[in-house]
């Protein structure tokens, strides 16, 4: 049986609560204001805490910082409590490390999925662990953040994940730009370029659903040496950049696996500038076909010629050329819309050109 403590100052709100989860089934310790909650958590351990803000003797915000404080209590799943007249406090509680809040008053639907939710959660990945893998692209960055705040004891990360709508063929940031954040894609597809003095346009990178970019500006400390711009309607997810660097120097674990995130990007990049060094035309336009097919398998290649071209580093004619020389060999299909789709991806990997 799981042991909830529920910690507020109103006697009707509290004992009303403690009936609803006891009937659920749950246990139920309750305290009228925050240090009486303190002292019995540190007796016995709760699997949960639903807690007050605005209380006598200690506060919510005064709870939640001993909980992540102690090491005995540090981990606790942590549920606000708070009035409509101080939902703007509650982006404090958040940032400091609370998993939920509730905004008083809550019918018992909203109260017993807050808390099932929690719980499951908690159950599954366990305290104070990261998951070996996460699939961004499939689950988006809440679960790994999430996480990464716990195992870290990252109170301060940023809890406002608001997604910001980009349309299509909008600048996201411009070369020269200081950067102050990192971008995360929830969905749509960004590219980066570099333009020399004839105004041609290179693409340095393409980046789709579950990737990170614009990290390099941040990491070194220096302005934008590209520009991003979105190739379709885009949602995006800004990281601060205090957010990032803490991700990366506060906690080994969780600095690891962040890395872990953006290092696939660094490696492609390189050997994507390798390519274009040493590699023939027609070897160039295969990898990259066959990098774009390997990130989206069953989906059709869908770049403008222009922008394919800008990416290889080639003329848009010798692109074409070389594109129907492909579908002559029958490893590419090229669509009515001018999308490209991989027939033979094995035969276009071992051709040696």
């Amino acid at each position: 049986m799981k042991t909830i403590l529920l910690i507020e100052d109103n006697d009707a709100i509290r004992e009303n609560t403690a009936e609803i989860l006891e009937l659920t089934g749950y246990s139920v310790q309750t305290a009228e204001n925050g240090k009486v909650g303190v002292e019995k958590a540190l007796v016995h351990k709760p699997d949960l805490v639903i807690c007050d803000i605005m209380m006598p003797v200690l506060d919510g915000y005064g709870v939640l910082h001993i909980f992540n404080k102690n090491p005995q209590l540090a981990g606790v799943p942590f549920i606000f409590l708070t009035a409509k007249t101080e939902r703007a406090d509650f982006r404090k509680g958040m940032e400091l490390g609370a998993d939920d809040y509730l905004t008083k008053p809550f019918d018992e639907s909203e109260l017993l999925s807050a808390i099932e939710g929690r719980l499951n959660r908690f159950q599954t990945i366990g305290p104070a662990t990261l998951r070996p893998d996460y699939n961004l692209q499939q689950e988006g960055l809440d679960p790994f953040l999430d996480d990464a705040r716990q195992v870290g004891n990252l109170q301060s990360l940023s809890a406002d994940r608001k997604v910001h709508a980009v349309r299509k063929k909008q600048f996201v940031y411009t070369e020269g730009d200081e950067p102050t954040r990192l971008f995360f894609i929830k969905s749509g597809k960004v590219k980066t370029i570099r333009t020399n003095a004839d105004g041609k346009e290179f693409i340095t990178g393409l980046y789709n659903a579950g990737d990170f970019f614009g990290y390099l500006a941040l990491l070194e400390n220096t302005e934008y040496t590209d520009s991003a711009v979105t190739l379709e309607d885009t949602e995006l997810l800004y990281i601060p950049e205090a957010d990032f660097r803490q991700l990366l120097l506060a906690n080994p674990e969780v600095s690891q696996q962040f890395i872990k995130l953006l290092a696939g990007r660094v490696g492609e990049r390189e050997q994507q500038l390798l390519g274009m060094a040493y590699s023939s035309l027609r070897r160039r336009v295969a990898d990259t076909l066959l990098r774009l097919h390997e990130q989206q398998p069953d989906a059709v290649i869908q770049l403008s010629r222009d922008d394919l071209a800008a990416m290889i580093g080639t003329a848009t004619e010798s692109l074409i050329r070389t594109l129907s020389e492909f579908k002559q060999d029958g490893l590419i299909e090229i669509m009515t819309t001018g999308g490209i789709r991989i027939l033979q991806p094995d035969k276009l990997r071992r051709a040696n050109w």
